[in-house]
């Protein structure tokens, strides 16, 4: 049986992935730093941000933030009892909970996402269709077939 040989690097695509890397560094540092001018850890930060999009079952935030549920319950009472969080019971399935973000705890995620002068200062400088070009490959390139969308 012969081994098959897996092709090389080209630079430019190593170029590339370590551009990435960076830039996703950068972008975590920086969360960070807003995270904390909040009190809030970056985990808390994390949870906070996908709840004030929408409420979710406790168990499809931790696959969400790639932790375990129990991980999660304790984030969520830190950000319960700071008022930033509330727990209800889905209107689906009353046994599921569901974690819901406070009027509060939206006022503070939405000044997150206004601290991250990194994810919004150098997008800036890019033109409307360089940004177009720019989220349309990266989603192609998250796709698990790396198709576009």
């Amino acid at each position: 049986m012969a081994t098959q040989k897996r092709p090389r690097i080209d630079p430019l695509t190593m170029e590339v992935v370590e551009l990435i890397g960076t830039v996703v560094a950068r972008y975590h540092d920086e969360y960070e730093d807003a995270a904390a001018e909040h009190a809030l850890t970056g985990a808390q930060a994390r949870l906070l941000s996908l709840l004030s999009l929408e409420p979710l079952p406790m168990r499809r935030l931790a696959q969400k933030l790639r932790c375990e549920p129990s991980n999660v319950t304790g984030i969520v009472d830190r950000l319960e009892a700071r008022g930033l969080v509330e727990r209800r019971p889905d209107p689906a399935d009353r046994r599921v909970k569901m974690a819901a973000a406070t009027a509060e705890g939206r006022t503070v995620a939405g000044g997150l996402r206004d601290s991250l002068k990194f994810a919004r200062e150098p997008l800036a400088g890019l033109s409307e269709r360089e940004r177009l070009t720019l989220r349309d490959l990266l989603s192609r390139m998250l796709e698990p077939d790396g198709t576009a969308l």
